[in-house]
């Protein structure tokens, strides 16, 4: 009796497993060697986020790495049975042999937010970090697809620019901040008020990746909902402060790891996809862009073989969205030339 209950539960389990896994889109069958990198994956963000890899049968190569702890956490991970080979480094001088071959490098390196931190604390310890593993990815897999998680992504990202630029290998087209954590938020909060399936919601979040840099466009959102100006206000104060609620909720413990794991994983498949030769693979992510007067900006971006086939418009906004618009350049610009600035004088 307990032996067949327990098949049933099995067979119920790999059944649901299967519809996940076809629901996020994750292609079956043979499908191209793929070897992705993940920096920083004995952190709070690299292990739920190395797991999730590990679960992408697009990836035939995971490799992980930081500074310490990666064997135990390659080892947990190898154990599981998908198709990827799993190999873990640590210290900096195996940092070479993990990024070599890379197709995708994952950075979720570095310090997360905790009460009491400014964005400028941040800044001080990450960018040095970015900066150091961007200078090894010039070096060893110059063409490589770069998700840049480590935030604050408004500087990170240009700091991964410049220290490619100077090394002679910056491809604008191969170099991502991923801003998905707010696009998952903005579905999340926004089916639960317009009480619609999440899975069916379409919407773009553009801008930046911190504050009010973040701009939902919760008029583009489908299925469309009747919302209050009230609503709209509320949900999008709720998308920019997603980080915030995680932080203040984890009381000093933690921040928004294991939804940034999630965001970040489902970033990354689509840039697996986009290299496979997959059509219409579209998700918003903070790129090099002429959408705005910005040097850099998250919006809708077409992947391809070749990273950011095209950086998609704005499309039509309305008036609130357009205050908002003009409301998060000067941050968002500050926070750019942050960023370059550093990575000149260091």
């Amino acid at each position: 009796m307990r032996t067949s209950m327990l098949k049933s539960i099995v067979r119920r389990s790999s059944t649901a497993g299967a519809s996940y896994v076809s629901r996020r889109g994750f292609a079956s069958g043979s499908a191209p060697e793929r070897k992705v990198a993940v920096l920083g994956a004995a952190g709070g963000i690299g292990q739920p986020l190395s797991l999730l890899m590990k679960l992408n049968p697009l990836v035939s190569s995971l490799s992980l790495y930081d500074i310490a702890g990666t064997p135990g956490v390659a080892a947990d991970v190898s154990h599981i049975n998908t198709r990827s080979e799993v190999v873990g480094f640590a210290g900096e001088e195996q940092l070479g042999k993990a990024l070599e071959g890379a197709d995708v490098v994952i950075i979720p390196a570095g310090v997360p937010r905790k009460p009491g931190m400014t964005r400028d604390d941040l800044f001080n310890i990450n960018a040095g970090i970015v900066k150091s593993l961007c200078t090894a990815i010039a070096k060893y897999c110059p063409n490589a697809l770069v998700n840049m998680i480590s935030n604050p992504v408004n500087s990170t990202v240009p700091i991964a620019a410049e220290v490619f630029k100077k090394a002679g290998t910056y491809d604008e087209k191969k170099l991502f901040g991923v801003t998905m954590l707010d696009v998952v938020r903005a579905k999340t909060f926004y089916a639960g008020k317009a009480k619609v399936n999440v899975a069916e919601v379409n919407l773009p979040v553009v801008g930046g990746h911190a504050g009010i840099t973040i701009l939902p466009l919760f008029s583009q959102a489908t299925p469309k909902a009747n919302l209050s100006n009230e609503e709209i206000v509320a949900l999008t104060k709720r998308t920019q402060d997603g980080g915030t609620e995680v932080v203040e909720a984890k009381a000093g413990k933690g921040s928004a790891t294991l939804s940034m794991a999630y965001a970040g994983a489902i970033f990354a498949d689509a840039c697996l996809k986009g290299l496979n030769g997959v059509p219409d693979v579209v998700e918003c992510a903070f790129v090099q862009s002429n959408v705005t007067e910005l040097p850099f900006f998250a919006s809708k971006v077409r992947l391809g073989k070749n990273g950011v086939e095209e950086v998609l418009g704005l499309g039509p906004l309305n008036d609130y969205e357009k205050q908002g618009l003009e409301a998060l350049k000067p941050e968002l610009l500050s926070s750019i030339e942050k960023g370059i600035k550093f990575a000149k004088e260091n």
